[in-house]
């Protein structure tokens, strides 16, 4: 398997950054380019009705440029001067976002953690990582938080 083209995705979780150090770390073996995704994902309130409209307190591209800034800090500052990355900020359903950017950059692995931030959000949206397990076009490395070492 040739790995030109790393993907990993996060939510800025615990479990999403020990799949960051995988992806950098597979990144720097192969001289591979490194992806770094993050996607914001719609505000869903299901008690509201459809005649009901949330105006967001800030606007969507403001929040979107603090995202940029934090992934940079978060995980741009970290990365080698010889590792070839991008940071990308999406906004949209998370696993329908993630799959067409997958397919968008000929992406050749994708690594992300086993869950996220929110158990709750698996009820509501149903599991990311599953749906990207069976429907990623690349192969899909799910990475688990070492317990107790």
């Amino acid at each position: 398997m040739s790995v030109k083209k790393i993907a990993c995705c996060t939510d800025f979780s615990e479990n999403a950054e020990t799949a960051f150090g995988a992806a950098l770390e597979m990144a720097e073996k192969y001289q591979a380019k490194l992806f770094v995704i993050h996607v914001l994902p719609p505000v869903v309130n299901p008690m509201l009705t459809d005649t009901e409209w949330v105006v967001p307190e800030e606007p969507i591209t403001s929040i979107l440029l603090k995202l940029e800034e934090r992934m940079q800090q978060k995980y741009g500052n970290r990365i080698k001067a010889n590792v070839d990355y991008e940071l990308s900020v999406l906004d949209g359903h998370v696993s329908s976002e993630i799959l067409r950017y997958l397919e968008e950059n000929h992406i050749d692995i994708v690594v992300m953690g086993s869950y996220g931030l929110s158990g709750m959000g698996l009820v509501f949206f149903g599991s990311v990582a599953k749906r990207l397990a069976h429907k990623a076009p690349c192969s899909v490395m799910i990475v688990r938080q070492r317990k107790g070492v």
